[in-house]
């Protein structure tokens, strides 16, 4: 096994803590980035300033905006970096000023006057200097369509977290989720669809994951971030109904802006520590040990930013690292049903271990202010992590779990130009981003299983099934034209080119994996792993001759309008179209092998079957790319009183998302890399020896080379078979929404609330399914309607065929309630309130987790009955307080939730005790014990030592009240009118982490 103190990456930390030091200084002032827009009326003398200039002055870094008035006093003051504003108004000699702090990507009203009369509304942010600070209130924005909210700075600086992933703060919007895993790693969700609907804009520039799931990449199963949270200044989440500019997604949207520098040096230094044995509650399991494992969670980081030239050009880097060492018990997966002696060196792997986790994130960015017109940013963000997973919680021991190796690569180039009427924001990208685990061991995987009829895994032993090198490279352009020439009118418009090489290799399972019958061996007196005697082995084989790297040069095109149109005061209408296509030629170039074809074209049983083979079979040249992607979005706000107070709001759109790479390449990884599954006759699984795929055991035959010999004279008998359809759609969601946004005055301070009704369903998920027939082409037996999948007739010298198309939809109704009262340097208190009601519904059956692709009880999901979604609460409950007490800063997070639903086989009324074809039917649970509770707390204390250098102190405890959430629960009803006891009871000590746990936090800054 790999020693991992070894890995250089431990070297590179110990030069960062150096960073680190030298740079502990403080946190950099505002976010830098475009996305906000000022506008209003300028009245002189109570009648529209038809001449007026208004500019707008960017308090930190000296950038101005400038504009003329229309014919009715109206302006407009697009593409600014969020932060904190001077607004000046000029007209026949008379000038009036007004401050304001905008954040990214909203739309402030500012009316304005000269002469004696001024109006100033400006959607809950503040109109005095005095009153904004660097520390940004989470302002409403009442006038938009869309169904979007603020995560603030204060929020991202002040609320409780332990794993600084900035979306972790996400899930106090109203309809999102932010879910961490039992390993550890995170992703996030909106609505009823998994988290690859997910689409994260930083800077303007989506992050998407063209290959593997997660929604942005690098979120594939990892316990890192995606970004440096000391980088993020806010962001905007966006759960539907967005503007046509947005991409490549279908539930949510998260657009973010990075910080930079401005006109004065400030820095900030960090470190947590978190985890340790003494700082937090045992898990259930650990209570049955009567111990605690060991383990550890150290993050720390640095950040700089300031000027190089006053006013003109200005610099910002940041590093964050994390060091993790995960507590992991290896434990035997099921009974052996009688007391067993385990041989030395199989109990010597049991027992107590831990997982690594590593990972740096460095993010860096130069802003040029050449003039008012011009603004320049180059920004790049490098990311490496190393994990091992796989290990322990189960029966994995440490040497059949596996190593991972997630780096991430990005650069932006942007170039804005302004005018009087108009507004261009060009990016040139570049992304480089690759997911690699690895078997820790290279050799046998040996998996130690029970005695018949269950066979279930005691312990996986030696190497591990994984090897995958998957990821993305290439390079982007995008151009952005807003124009606000127009009286009344914004209208912007842009396109998106993309060349990105993707690449999905894979090679599953890599280790040939022995199963053997422990109670067996030890019976025929076989005392050791050596001289265990396995009953079966599934490998896989390279095909020699063939390419393996499953690749494909992408090209992506997208281009939208779109006009926000304000037809009088009070009311807005929000009109785009967008339309996106993109050319995928590992895919459509693709050849389905000759022999392949005329096996499938041979095969009876698909001559009545209930479907065409035809359509799964390409010739490189009946495959074309997606062409039906037009995407139109509706929207409208009305001011009832033209205040901005009582907004009534809502929107209609539809939104295309894209195909993983990583599943429409299986059919060529499969087809490269066959697996197999060869017998061995031993007393207990006898097999004739001779016949079919069934051999007498040889140790030899734990050399890889002498089990590809076996193979050899016919490698495709047995290998499993992915066909795609050729005329693959690309999954899509249409949005509805209806609601009102309120601000009102309670204790002399203003509140806002937000009401709305959402509706939004999906289409054309990708589904694999069974594609083997009977003979007369049936896919159940004869008085069957369930279950019983013909797997025993595969393709006349294959495995079973696997066909992928479009058939996965959900359905999802929502409530969305919001009450926020922001906080501010005047106001030092804030709280905030989300709630969720959620009436989802799926047709995926067997739907073990959110990302199920897979469906093999159903020959496809066309007439399967929509039932409650997996995962999803009905009721979820967000609720967050921030509050500057006694020289304190105290915080605080709850969230409660409903039980999730799960998915489970009801063969309760089977007419045949032993099995559930008759009458068995996929049906959702809830379990009143898998309600989820959790209240965080934090305080913090900071120092002003009078040289400008501020001290910190913090400490953040998780799960007050050590909730237990509890996971596993049995989700088989029973068969045959025998319900099973364990129905709906906890059947295992699995629990989403943390338990209650302290972190303590050190910081600097200037």
């Amino acid at each position: 096994m790999r020693h991992i103190r070894n890995n250089p990456r431990y070297t590179r930390r110990l030069l960062a803590c150096a960073l680190a030091s030298c740079l502990s200084l403080a946190a950099p002032a505002f976010a830098q980035s475009t996305g906000a827009t000022i506008r209003g009326q300028v009245m002189a003398d109570s009648a529209p300033a038809t001449d007026a200039r208004v500019t707008a002055t960017n308090i930190a870094t000296g950038l101005t905006r400038s504009v003329q008035t229309g014919a009715n006093g109206g302006y407009s003051l697009a593409g600014l970096p969020p932060g904190t504003y001077r607004v000046d108004v000029t007209s026949n000699g008379q000038t009036n000023s007004q401050n304001i702090n905008v954040l990214v990507g909203q739309t402030a009203t500012l009316n304005l006057g000269v002469g004696g009369v001024t109006e100033t509304a400006t959607t809950g942010a503040a109109t005095t200097l005095e009153a904004v600070t660097v520390t940004a209130t989470n302002v409403v924005e009442t006038k938009t369509s869309e169904v979007a909210t603020y995560v603030s700075q204060k929020q991202i600086e002040a609320l409780p977290q332990g794993s600084r992933n900035f979306l972790a703060f996400a899930d106090t919007v109203p309809g999102m989720i932010f879910e961490t895993t039992a390993n550890g790693s995170a992703k996030l969700r909106s609505g009823g669809q998994n988290a690859n609907g997910i689409n994260v804009f930083i800077d303007g520039v989506g992050q998407k994951s063209y290959v593997t799931q997660g929604g942005i990449g690098g979120q594939t199963d990892s316990n890192g971030n995606p970004f440096p949270q000391l980088a993020i200044g806010e962001y905007k989440v966006i759960t539907s109904n967005y503007k046509a500019e947005y991409d490549q997604i279908s539930s949510a949207a998260i657009t973010a802006v990075t910080k930079s520098g401005t006109n004065e040096f400030h820095g900030d230094f960090f470190w947590d520590k978190s985890g340790i044995p003494d700082w937090r509650a045992a898990t259930p399991e650990e209570e049955l040990l009567n111990r605690k494992l060991p383990s550890g969670e150290t993050q720390y980081g640095a950040a700089l930013g300031g000027p190089i030239l006053q006013d003109r050009l200005f610099f910002f880097v940041t590093y964050e690292a994390k060091e993790f060492e995960r507590p992991r018990e290896v434990r035997i997966g099921v009974p052996t049903g009688t007391v067993v002696q385990f041989p030395p060196d199989i109990a010597s792997q049991l027992g107590a271990t831990t997982a690594p986790f590593n990972e740096d994130l460095w993010f860096g960015k130069l802003t040029w202010q050449l003039g008012d017109a011009h603004l320049i940013e180059l920004s790049g963000k490098y990311r490496d992590e190393f994990e091992i997973t796989d290990v322990g919680d189960g029966p994995n021991a440490p040497s059949y779990g596996k190593t991972k190796n997630n780096t991430s690569k990005r650069g932006d180039l942007r170039y804005q130009y302004s005018t009087t009427d108009w507004l261009n924001d060009a990016h040139l990208t570049f992304e480089d981003e690759f997911f690699n685990p690895r078997a820790i061991t290279i050799g046998p995987g040996l998996r130690i299983l029970g005695p018949n009829p269950a066979r279930g895994t005691i312990v996986n032993l030696g190497g591990g099934q994984d090897f995958q090198n998957k990821g993305q490279k290439g390079w982007g352009f995008q151009d952005d034209l807003t124009f606000f020439g127009l009286e009344g009118h914004t209208i912007k418009m842009g396109f998106k080119y993309k060349s990105v090489e993707v690449n999905a290799f894979e090679q599953q399972p890599y280790n040939p994996q022995y199963e053997i019958d422990l109670l067996e061996n030890l019976a025929q007196g076989n005392n050791t792993l050596a001289s265990f005697v396995p009953n079966r082995v599934r490998f896989g084989a390279p095909l020699y001759g063939t390419d393996r790297n499953v690749r494909s040069d992408n090209k992506q095109y997208g281009i939208y309008i779109q006009d926000d149109w304000e037809v009088n005061e009070k009311l807005i209408l929000n009109l785009g179209l967008r339309y996106d296509y993109e050319k995928s030629p590992g895919f459509e170039n693709y050849v389905t092998p000759p022999d392949l074809v005329a096996a499938l074209r041979g095969w009876s049983n698909l001559a009545n079957a209930d479907y065409d083979i035809e359509d799964y079979i390409s010739d490189g040249s009946n495959r074309k790319a997606f062409k039906g992607a037009w995407q139109p979005r509706l929207g409208f706000s009305y001011d009832l009183f033209a205040d901005q107070r009582h907004v009534i709001f809502g929107g209609a759109g539809r939104a295309y998302d894209r195909n993983l790479f990583d599943y429409i390449a299986l059919e060529q990884s499969k087809s490269t890399f066959p697996s197999y599954t060869l017998f061995f006759d031993t007393p207990e699984n006898p097999c004739a020896v001779g016949t079919g795929s069934c051999y007498a055991w040889d140790p030899a035959y734990y050399n890889p080379e002498a089990l590809y010999a076996l193979v050899a004279a016919n490698p495709n008998l047995g290998s499993e078979v992915n066909l795609v359809k050729n005329d693959i759609k690309v999954p899509y969601s249409d949005q509805f929404s209806l609601g009102m946004r309120n601000t009102f005055t309670m204790m002399d301070h203003d509140w806002n609330t937000s009401a709305t009704l959402a509706h939004v369903l999906s289409h054309d998920g990708i589904l694999f399914s069974l594609g083997n027939r009977r003979a007369d082409g049936s896919f159940y037996p004869p008085n069957v309607s369930f279950g019983n999948a013909p797997f025993g007739f595969p393709i006349p010298g294959y495995g079973s065929l696997i066909i992928a198309r479009n058939g996965i939809e959900t359905r999802i109704s929502q409530l969305l309630l919001s009450l926020d009262k922001p906080y501010s340097s005047a106001s030092p208190w804030g709280i905030t309130v989300a709630y969720t009601y959620s009436d989802s519904k799926e047709n995926r059956g067997n739907a073990a987790n959110t990302d199920e692709h897979y469906s093999f009880d159903y020959p496809d999901l066309e007439n399967v009955a929509f039932i409650r979604s997996v995962g999803i609460s009905k009721h979820r409950l967000v609720a967050t307080g921030i509050a500057d007490f006694w020289g304190f800063t105290l915080s605080s997070k709850l969230t409660l939730a409903s039980p999730p639903g799960n998915d489970g086989l009801n063969c309760f009324e089977g007419v045949d005790p032993g099995a559930c074809d008759q009458a068995g039917r996929f049906e959702t649970y809830y379990f009143s014990g898998q309600k989820f509770r959790q209240l965080d707390l934090a305080i913090q204390k900071e120092w002003d030592t009078g040289t400008n250098l501020k001290l910190r102190i913090r400490g953040d405890v998780f799960n007050v009240t050590n909730e237990r959430n509890y996971t596993d629960f049995g989700d088989f009803i029973g068969v045959g009118g025998v319900q099973n006891p364990t129905f709906g009871q906890r059947t295992g000590n699995g629990i989403i982490l943390p338990t209650r746990t302290f972190k303590l936090s050190f910081a600097l800054n200037w």
